[in-house]
């Protein structure tokens, strides 16, 4: 057959077009981005002239690597401080969320533990809401009057005045984001958990050894690829953190990465922001594939080849109701009570007094003062907040609706030309958005869109390039979720289609989704959600005529006004978790399902 018709029968086959058209889109909003910021790493910027003696805007430079670097006091400051602060804050949150969240995981799964099925509900909502939120919630209680002006809740009913190590900086940006975590982490082992065949430890009960001596033994060992995959990926998702770093460590100028990167880049030096985003985003690929190498390696020792009909859970006898009723009572504080506090803290005209008489609606419903935050309106009077509410619902229909649409057709096309070399680099390529920290990605879109790109004008400040990194970044939720969904699928179905003369888009539309519904919507809904609540993707390209209520808060927040960042925080978590109730009963899909009780 000659190149020509081999060249015909190649393109009438529409996973093929599909294949060509999401390779040539992903590999200019991937990988010409990171060639984009690259470069920026290694030009002149024209804020920064003063500083590089003789340069002109975009002659070729190392300044930035050796400011970076090599400069001794100021690379410290720089680099290596944040650098380290972010191992550090990191390691420490994978040790609390692998600690607390596999515990919970063992007691739900393994264990007669209470209240399963409400543990495991209350455990994923620090997961499902922003990541500031459990941030917030600790100044509310733990903040002292030598920093945060008026003393929080735990002064106000104990006297005892917080010290700084305790309200501000590493410890609690390590115990934030742990507790914020834990709810991934027990996803992870507790669905290992779960499936886990129960063979080999009945087997070790029929020898007699003792219940610890099989979790020692038996369990851990099983259950450890889950561990360190939630390890990595979980140390990983700490060292891209900004929101919790922001909120907790800038007060007593504790840096780390993403802060660091958020001040260089909307400072003078913005090549040192590059440069940050690189260390960022080389970290971050390192990490995670060491963990697929390591997983990978694990799985030619799988030695499980059934699964027991019947799983012997642990009897906690004596301790089951202590226990019960300990585990509840923490997942009331992580969950619940943070939502009180913001309530509360949003209705107190003065921070930190507490008496019923300092109680006010203004923040909410007031028309603005001249001598309260500069004669703001409270949040449901506020044009701006309605106009950032409007635009976050916006976006987040945008990005859910093209990451999805993009998702369903990249699983359409990856599976029908399953073992082709192009499908696994399309695989590859729309998977790849996930292993860049949203701060470094958004690096990489302020670098490349600030200027013209070929045909594509300069995109900084509209609303079109949110939507683009927002689809780009949340690719991987929906094309994983049509991969899954496609897979199920037999050829058989399309086959008899194809037979009949059904056309393409006929069978998509009316027999594929139809059947997978709700995999495939799960691919449009995830987007959806995870927009709702970004911070570090938008907080460099977002503008005052784009702003998003994230972004809205965070702004309220830098300027002190604690109320009302308390306000928009309780909005922000009632819009996300009414889309993320009205998604569940719509499609019966649950995060925790599969690893809790009935």
């Amino acid at each position: 057959m000659s190149w020509q018709n081999r060249f015909k029968s190649f393109i009438k086959e529409p996973q093929n077009i599909i294949l060509i058209v999401l390779f040539i889109l992903m590999s200019f909003l991937t990988l010409l981005p990171l060639v984009s910021l690259i470069r920026d790493t290694l030009i002149a910027h024209p804020s920064e002239l003063m500083s590089i003696k003789g340069a002109k805007a975009g002659d070729f430079t190392l300044f930035h690597w050796y400011k970076v670097f090599f400069d001794g006091k100021n690379s410290k400051n720089l680099f290596y401080s944040p650098f380290w602060n972010t191992v550090k804050v990191s390691i420490g949150s994978c040790v609390i969320a692998i600690g607390l969240g596999g515990t919970v995981a063992w007691l739900v799964a393994r264990s007669d533990i209470r209240f399963k099925s409400i543990i495991s509900t209350i455990f994923v909502f620090p997961y499902i809401m922003p990541s500031w939120t459990l941030a917030m919630a600790w100044l509310n209680f733990f903040r002292n009057a030598y920093i945060g002006g008026k003393p929080g809740l735990f002064t106000a009913l104990t006297g005892i005045e917080t010290a700084n190590w305790f309200a501000y900086g590493q410890f609690p940006i390590i115990v934030v984001t742990g507790l914020h975590y834990a709810p991934f982490a027990y996803i992870l082992i507790g669905g290992i958990l779960q499936n886990m065949d129960a063979n080999l430890e009945e087997a070790a009960m029929l020898l007699k050894a003792s219940r610890m001596k099989i979790i020692r033994k038996v369990t851990l060992p099983i259950v450890m690829p889950a561990i360190f995959s939630a390890f990595l990926l979980t140390f990983a998702s700490s060292m891209s953190a900004f929101a919790v770093p922001a909120f907790l460590g800038t007060p007593v100028r504790y840096y780390v990465l993403t802060t660091q990167l958020y001040r260089t880049l909307n400072g003078v030096n913005q090549g040192y922001g590059y440069v940050l985003a690189v260390v960022m985003l080389a970290v971050g690929l390192f990490v995670l594939a060491f963990n697929q190498w390591f997983v990978g390696k694990r799985k030619s020792f799988t030695t499980v080849t059934g699964k027991s009909s019947q799983v012997s859970l642990v009897k906690l006898r004596g301790a089951r109701t202590p226990i019960s009723a300990g585990v509840l009572f923490m997942l009331l504080l992580i969950a619940i009570l943070p939502l009180v506090s913001f309530a509360v803290e949003s209705f107190t005209m003065v921070t930190g007094n507490y008496n019923p008489s300092n109680f006010t609606s203004i923040f909410w419903l007031g028309k603005g003062s001249t001598d309260i935050a500069n004669g703001e309106p409270g949040i449901l009077r506020n044009k701006y907040i309605y106009l950032g509410l409007w635009n976050s619902i916006k976006l987040s229909v945008c990005c859910a609706f093209v990451a999805g649409t993009a998702g369903v057709l990249c699983g359409y096309a990856v599976v029908k030309r399953r073992g082709s070399r192009l499908s696994g680099v399309v695989n590859s390529l729309a998977f790849f958005p996930y292993l860049m920290p949203a701060m470094a990605f958004g690096a990489i879109y302020l670098s490349m869109f600030t200027q013209k790109n070929g045909f594509i004008p300069p995109l900084y400040g509209t609303f079109t390039l949110l939507v683009l990194i927002g689809s780009v970044k949340y690719l991987p939720f929906a094309s994983r979720a049509g991969v899954n969904a496609m897979l199920q699928l037999s050829n058989e179905i399309e086959e008899a289609a194809v037979i009949q003369g059904v056309s393409w888009w006929k069978r998509m539309v009316k027999i594929i989704f139809p059947i997978q519904k709700t995999s495939f919507l799960s691919g449009y809904l995830l987007p959806f959600i995870s927009c709702m609540r970004e911070l570090s993707l938008f907080i460099l390209l977002v503008t005052p005529a784009n702003r998003v209520l994230t972004t809205q808060l965070f702004q309220y927040n830098e300027k002190g006004w604690n109320q009302y960042a308390n306000a928009i925080n309780l909005l922000i978590i009632v819009v996300v978790l009414f889309f993320n109730l009205v998604i569940n009963k719509l499609t019966g899909a649950s995060i925790d399902k599969g690893i809790g009780g009935s």
